[in-house]
């Protein structure tokens, strides 16, 4: 299935988890700077440093691929843990409690519950507190939480809409494509209308990376050719 990202800012004092940071440290090699061992041995020396490094770099690496596996892990166990509540105000919580990096997801697997019924609860409860006689220093935050997920919330649907939208009409193009008897004339119908983009590109290189994942490499060569005379229309 094809995606596109979708980039949502949260303000400060939304409830989110800080992102983990899963960049390499920087590595660094010292040559004796100090003259210890003596005049460095240009071609032993420097196998033996090169040796030394590609052990040290292949440690990181793994120690890297570790740390993604665990946070991936981490992820889906928390996918697995959460239950979705029915209620609209209760909603607005599960929303607050996201971590900033689900809420992505969140919107795809709720899509149909952020509905006109969910956004007037949202905008009740920032009413109620915008209009209040007097406000605590907490209701000030609780209303910056609320107008910020509402912003959120509504591009992220905006974005989400927008690619689902535009991933059906890729699918379309693709089987219109691929079904073809002459394949020219069907790509330059579809320029004429419109239906060159990239997102028919992006499922189609999807669609040749799974046909060479499953060992269908005829497939997967016919699809890269078509991939060509698209990419020619494209740029066009």
């Amino acid at each position: 299935m094809a995606s596109l990202s979708i980039g949502i800012a949260f303000a400060n004092t939304v409830r989110t988890v800080p992102r983990i940071n899963t960049r390499r440290s920087k590595i660094s090699c010292e040559w004796d700077p100090k003259g210890i061992l003596g005049p460095a041995q240009t071609g032993h020396i420097a196998r033996l440093e090169f040796k030394r490094r590609i052990e040290r770099d292949s440690e990181a690496k793994e120690a890297f691929q570790k740390q993604l596996r665990e946070e991936r892990e981490r992820r889906e166990a928390l996918r697995e843990s959460r239950v979705v509540p029915d209620a609209s105000a209760e909603l607005i919580e599960y929303f607050l409690d996201t971590e900033a990096q689900e809420i992505e997801f969140e919107i795809a697997k709720l899509r149909g519950r952020l509905n006109d019924e969910f956004f007037a609860q949202i905008r009740l409860e920032i009413g109620q507190i915008r209009f209040a006689v007097t406000k605590t220093a907490q209701d000030e935050d609780r209303l910056i939480e609320l107008e910020s997920l509402q912003k959120a919330l509504e591009e992220g649907i905006e974005a989400y809409d927008k690619m689902q939208k535009e991933l059906m009409t890729a699918t379309n193009s693709l089987t219109k494509i691929l079904t073809s008897t002459d394949i020219k004339t069907t790509l330059l119908d579809m320029v004429e209308k419109n239906e060159i983009n990239r997102s028919l590109l992006t499922l189609l290189d999807e669609n040749i990376a799974n046909a060479y994942r499953g060992n269908q490499k005829e497939a997967g060569d016919y699809m890269e050719k078509v991939r060509a005379s698209v990419l020619k229309y494209l740029t066009v």
